[in-house]
């Protein structure tokens, strides 16, 4: 699942291409919203918060102010093409299709569409944690909502985005490694969780700056992560070799890279 800073780049992208834009077209090929049209209405904003997108677009006819709301999941990705550039991915992996005079953004493999009023929008975020990424990043409401479980696992708990929002797999995997920390280690023993905060609001903010991620520093093919993906190769730091294990709740477990010797 993309982290948030993917997310973070993918609102700017659609935020570039169609605010302040009339739609000449749209297509939302979901059963619950075949039937709308939203053409000539004006895309006021794309916004991210945590892992969701949030794009505003406002009606001038009838006043009404719309909240398009979708979600990657794994596989989803929106594109900007030309009007009449063929698609990089098949047609029928199109959820959404929203069309101006002089862009075409398609979501494709979409796991959430949906289109509320613009008032509701805290049904649908208001959940979340502090957003890593957000103008309102609370570092200390997150750790207040870290530590109300302090028997969780941290990285079940850096996964958890009512705790804070914007942290997925590959970051939660590199945040424990850089603060040499056992991915198991129950919050409550993590000897320095605000200094962890601080780490994963400074990986995101450089990463959402470009296109390839990076916690080492190195931007080079196959040196970007420390642990992540990492399976049997040595560390980077002491040579041991990377340990691959799952962990999570059952069916919800996710892959788990670690380092034995640096993560006692």
């Amino acid at each position: 699942m993309p982290e948030g800073d993917t997310v973070w780049r993918t609102a700017r992208l659609l935020d570039r291409a169609l605010t302040g834009k009339v739609l000449t077209r749209t297509d939302l090929r979901v059963p619950a919203y075949a039937t709308w049209d939203l053409s000539g209405a004006t895309v006021a904003e794309t916004i991210s918060r945590g892992k969701h997108l949030l794009t505003r677009i406002d009606t001038a006819a009838s006043g009404d102010r719309w909240t398009l709301h979708t979600h990657l999941k794994m596989e989803g990705g929106w594109r900007i093409l030309a009007p009449g550039q063929r698609w990089p991915r098949p047609g029928h992996t199109a959820r959404v299709v929203l069309e101006t005079t002089d862009a075409v953004a398609v979501g494709f493999q979409l796991g959430t569409v949906e289109i509320v009023p613009r008032e509701r929008e805290p049904d649908i975020v208001g959940h979340l944690g502090p957003d890593l990424l957000g103008p309102d990043w609370d570092p200390q409401e997150a750790l207040r909502r870290l530590t109300e479980h302090p028997d969780r696992t941290i990285k079940e708990a850096l996964l958890d985005q009512t705790r804070l929002a914007g942290v997925g797999n590959m970051y939660a995997n590199e945040l424990c490694f850089i603060s040499g920390v056992a991915p198991e280690t129950p919050v409550g023993q993590v000897p320095d969780l605000s200094r962890m905060l601080h780490r994963a609001h400074q990986m995101l903010d450089v990463n959402r700056h470009r296109a390839v991620q990076s916690t080492t520093g190195d931007l080079g093919r196959g040196r970007t992560f420390w642990v992540h993906g990492r399976a049997g190769q040595p560390c980077r730091r002491c040579g041991t070799r990377v340990v691959e294990t799952m962990l999570g709740e059952p069916g919800r477990e996710r892959a788990t890279y670690a380092c034995p010797s640096c993560q006692p």
